[in-house]
């Protein structure tokens, strides 16, 4: 049974369901990145930034870059943990969250993501600074682990 990679994930269970299997009769690949965003945004609005919040202050966090490493499969009926950390931010525009997926019955990892997100303004689109509510949600939850030292920092 493995640990999770880093201490106090934010975890969501699911249960792999008829419409997450694909033709090989494991779970799609994509099923795990729907998952991932489900568990980031859960974890923000347990921080109390939730989508309302994202958009009565016209800001988000939207996704630049995405990573993921799929190590093994998962099939019809597995219950799921998917954990997601916030490792490290600049305090200014960007930040990353890091994601692990492990099977219920045996703990192991099915999949290791990384996601780099950079604060918008929703009206616009554009970049802009991360306003005092998100360093204030966000900051205390950082885990601020260069991503070299992750699991997927050498590639």
């Amino acid at each position: 049974m493995e640990d999770w990679d880093f201490p106090a994930p934010f975890v969501r269970r699911t249960r792999v369901g008829t419409a997450d299997v694909d033709e090989l009769r494991h779970t799609n690949n994509t099923i795990y990145v729907r998952w991932c965003e489900e568990v980031a945004w859960e974890h923000s609005a347990s921080l109390g930034l939730d989508v309302a919040s994202y958009h009565d202050l016209n800001r988000a966090m939207a996704v630049v870059e995405a990573r993921y490493r799929y190590l093994q499969a998962s099939y019809l009926d597995d219950e799921i943990d998917t954990g997601t950390w916030i490792m490290h931010w600049d305090k200014r525009l960007t930040m990353t969250r890091h994601f692990q997926a492990r099977r219920v019955s045996d703990g192991i990892t099915l999949l290791r993501g990384e996601v780099r997100f950079a604060c918008i303004e929703i009206s616009s689109g554009k970049p802009r600074r991360l306003p005092p509510e998100f360093v204030a949600g966000y900051g205390p939850v950082i885990l601020n682990i260069d991503p070299e030292d992750t699991p997927l920092g050498n590639g």
